[in-house]
């Protein structure tokens, strides 16, 4: 019956990618047995509810195989019918080319940039692990988190990152079957590769284990069961396949990514003993399905939900708590706006609003690249995250910008948790396409980066951003906010935690920044406000961000003794001006004035939509005392004078 069921998963698998004309079959043949073993014999997840907390996660991080996720996820009655499998791949299905948890109902992780499903996997399993050492009382949370990958995932440093965490972590409940077929997409995994990933896994303190027979269902269930009694490890279990079994091009790298089409399809169901009929699924298959993970699940799931209801009120106030993922409002109003004048780094402010939000919500839960001490994201009243402390609310990733944010989409997708992270901000770079996948999953992550402009100084041109609050205001659903002060800072912090859906970079200061008059926490949700208005007539608006605001305060003051008369404008956030009605971005940038400057110690890339002239830096910085550096690049009070008089010419 597993044959049956596997080969029928192989043949369906098949369909769905030639009536597409457009997929990944090499995979999809190859790793169908072991596929239907997690699921038939090991995980425990329900249909009734896809997203409650006490579920089995799995991350298929070689997302390509997703005709064969798909097939499988329809016979475990997802909300995925056959009229999906049809429409795979094409405009606004729920059947994406890769898995997209937001869209496609029983997908946890979005997935198909190579290895980072790994990374992602290593947060949901230390998310399980610290939830259950925080929460002890609360006998609903534990789980295990199963993997499926690649030759490629493995090839990709970001999933060797953050398994080297795992090791580190012991984190037992993690188990990663890993399809070794030897074969990429330009050809055999010897013409890139040499290592050998058993002994590289064991290195990390990794429990390995090997099936040397892809197809054989009771070998791959054998080593699950083994993997369940590691107590000390996560565990990676190597599966020798062959990709594109059962087709001609099995074994090459021709069937790793184009349609088989109906005649190699035809040859392969010939040699499969399966009917010709496209999308073909016998009912004693469905009902093996039905018996096996559906029952298995649903009563899990009833289980789950009579526990739910033996809980203690306070015990259910917690989980309610945990599933909602909400801090209570009264925080946020307990937290004070700062005086005219207090100066601070933001950075310093930010690590004074995390440390009062973590003593007072257990929600939160992140740390650093081990950059901890300079981005002020040390938790000075909670311990590590390790091994032998799981209730530790400080992770330290190490030096592991990649892995750190994959992690933390991890922590995020997993639910109960307000994930963080920090790092400079000139090493997004490290670590974009996390975020990428932080706002593709709409996930509420909080990226803390700090040493925002040329204001670095000595570190010089390789540790000052120029290009990277561009880059990062280019990524959709993506809040970024450069805090001008402490007021911007706690306005920025309560958008973040209140954020469900989008995740947010709030970018700090390493120098101090001076307090403002009129600045505002409240208006930060704006995107932008007036922080300083003309007083009799508009003959300019300066527009600035960060430290800069501070500058064009400044230089409004100067232009008074010309007679010219401008406001300032305070836009800490692109992506939450451009939600704002016509009316309030009129109100603040009046069309009719057209004589604006941006200020930004930053590329110009992307302010002309906001500004006629710009005070930019398009070239990469200077080694030097951040005063001299600032000074060389001409970013003073007479510079932004002289520019608006010249503009008003």
């Amino acid at each position: 019956m597993d044959n049956r069921c596997v080969n029928t998963l192989r043949c369906l698998a098949m369909d769905v990618i030639d009536k597409a004309n457009s997929g990944h079959p090499g995979m999809a043949l190859g790793s169908a047995p072991i596929l239907h073993t997690i699921f038939t014999r090991h995980l425990i997840s329900s249909p009734i509810d896809s997203k409650w907390i006490q579920r089995d996660r799995f991350v298929l991080s070689s997302g390509h195989a997703s005709a064969l996720y798909y097939s499988l996820l329809h016979l475990c009655g997802y909300h995925i019918s056959l009229d999906d499998l049809k429409s795979f791949r094409q405009l606004n299905s729920l059947t994406p080319g890769h898995p997209e948890s937001h869209l496609t109902d029983g997908v946890d992780v979005s997935t198909g940039p190579l290895g980072q499903g790994v990374a992602t996997a290593v947060g949901l399993a230390m998310a399980e692990r610290h939830l259950v050492a925080t929460y002890p009382n609360l006998d609903v949370l534990s789980h295990y988190t199963y993997v499926l990958c690649g030759d490629g995932d493995l090839e990709e440093g970001v999933a060797l990152e953050a398994m080297s965490l795992a090791g580190l972590y012991k984190l037992n409940k993690l188990i990663v079957c890993y399809d070794n077929n030897d074969v990429t997409l330009d050809g055999p995994l010897a013409q890139s590769n040499v290592e050998n990933m058993k002994m590289k896994a064991e290195a990390m303190n990794w429990n390995v284990l090997e099936v040397k027979d892809g197809n054989d269902v009771e070998a791959i269930d054998k080593a699950l069961i083994e993997a369940k009694k590691e107590q000390e490890k996560p565990t990676l279990i190597i599966i020798k396949t062959v990709i594109g079994y059962g087709s001609e091009l099995q074994g090459t790298c021709a069937v790793h990514g184009a349609p088989l089409k109906k005649e190699r399809t035809a040859k392969l169901k010939e040699f499969l003993k399966m009917p010709q009929e496209e999308f073909y699924i016998p009912d004693d298959v469905r009902k093996f399905y039905q018996d096996s993970y559906i029952t298995r699940g649903n009563k899990a799931y009833l289980e789950y939900q009579n526990k739910v209801k033996n809980l203690s009120q306070k015990q259910q106030k917690q989980l309610q708590m945990l599933l909602n993922d909400e801090l209570d409002e009264e925080l946020f109003r307990k937290v004070n706006a700062y005086p005219s004048g207090y100066s601070n780094s933001t950075r310093n402010v930010s690590g004074e609003l995390l440390n009062y939000y973590c003593d007072n919500s257990s929600l939160l839960f992140g740390g650093a690249a081990d950059v901890a001490k300079s981005v002020m994201t040390g938790l000075k009243n909670q311990e590590d995250f390790k091994a032998t402390n799981y209730a530790g609310r400080n992770i330290n990733f190490g030096i592991r910008e990649f892995a750190m944010a994959c992690i933390c989409n991890g922590l995020a997708i997993h639910g109960g948790l307000k994930a963080y992270c920090g790092s400079f901000m000139v090493f997004v770079d490290y670590f974009k396409a996390a975020i990428r996948m932080s706002s593709l999953m709409e996930l509420p992550v909080i990226y803390l980066m700090s040493h925002d402009s040329i204001a670095v100084g000595e570190d010089g041109p390789t540790h000052q951003p120029i290009e990277q609050l561009a880059t990062l205001r280019a990524i959709p659903n993506l809040n970024t906010i450069r805090v001008a002060d402490a007021n911007e800072t706690i306005g920025a912090y309560e958008i973040a935690l209140k954020s469900k859906h989008t995740p947010t970079a709030i970018i700090l200061s390493r120098q101090n920044l001076t307090t403002l008059p009129n600045s505002s926490s409240e208006d930060v949700k704006y995107g932008a406000y007036v922080i300083a208005k003309e007083d009799k007539r508009l003959d300019a608006i300066l527009i600035a961000t960060g430290s800069e605001v501070e500058l064009a305060y400044k230089a409004k003051l100067a232009l008074k003794s010309y007679d010219i008369d401008v406001r300032v404008v305070s836009m800490p956030s692109w992506y939450l001006f451009e939600k704002q009605s016509d009316e309030y971005k009129e109100s603040v940038l009046p069309s009719n004035c057209k004589n604006r400057l941006s200020i930004e110690m930053a590329s110009e890339f992307g302010w002309h939509k906001y500004a006629t002239n710009c005070m930019s830096i398009n070239e990469f910085g200077r080694s030097g005392k951040a005063s001299d550096v600032i000074e060389y690049f001409k970013f003073n009070v007479d510079t932004v004078v002289n520019k608006v008089k010249n503009m008003l010419k």
